[in-house]
C-alpha cells in the first residue's frame, strides 16, 4: 500500500515536471517569435537582440538535454546566467557606477571558474566510474 502511494506521487511529480517542461520550451517558442518579429520591425539587430536569443535557445537545448538524457545538467543554467549578465552589463554599462560594473565582472568570472570546477569533478568521477568497471 505505501509503495503504490509512493509510486502515484513519483508518477503525479513526473507528469508535473513534464507539462512544466513543455510549457517552458512553447514559452520560449513564442519569445523568440516576439524577438525575431521585433526585430523585423525595427530593421536592426543589435548585440542584445543577439544575446536574448542565445539566452533562449540555451533555455530550449536545456529542455532537450533533459528530455534526452532524464537529467538536468547543472552547467547549461550557468551558460544561461553569464550570458544573461553579460546583456545586463552590455545594455546599462553607461549608466552603472564602477563598483557595480565590477561587482558584475566579478560574478561572471566566479560562475565561469565553477563551471570549470564542475567540469573536471565530472571527468574525475567518470574516470573513477570507468576504472572501478574494469
Amino acid at each position: 500500500m505505501k509503495d503504490k502511494i509512493k509510486q502515484l506521487i513519483c508518477d503525479g511529480l513526473s507528469i508535473a515536471q513534464d507539462i512544466g517542461l513543455v510549457i517552458v520550451a512553447i514559452s520560449t517558442i513564442i519569445a523568440i517569435g516576439i524577438e525575431i518579429d521585433l526585430m523585423f520591425d525595427n530593421n536592426f539587430v543589435s548585440l542584445s537582440d543577439l544575446l536574448l536569443l542565445f539566452i533562449y535557445l540555451e533555455v530550449l537545448t536545456m529542455v532537450a538535454v533533459y528530455y534526452r538524457s532524464g537529467e538536468l545538467p547543472i552547467k547549461i543554467p550557468m551558460y544561461i546566467a553569464i550570458v544573461a549578465l553579460a546583456r545586463y552589463l552590455i545594455l546599462d554599462m553607461k549608466n552603472f557606477e564602477t563598483w557595480r560594473i565590477l561587482g558584475i565582472a566579478t560574478a561572471i568570472l566566479v560562475i565561469g571558474l565553477a563551471i570549470i570546477v564542475i567540469h573536471y569533478c565530472q571527468e574525475i568521477m567518470t574516470s573513477k566510474t570507468d576504472k572501478t568497471k574494469l
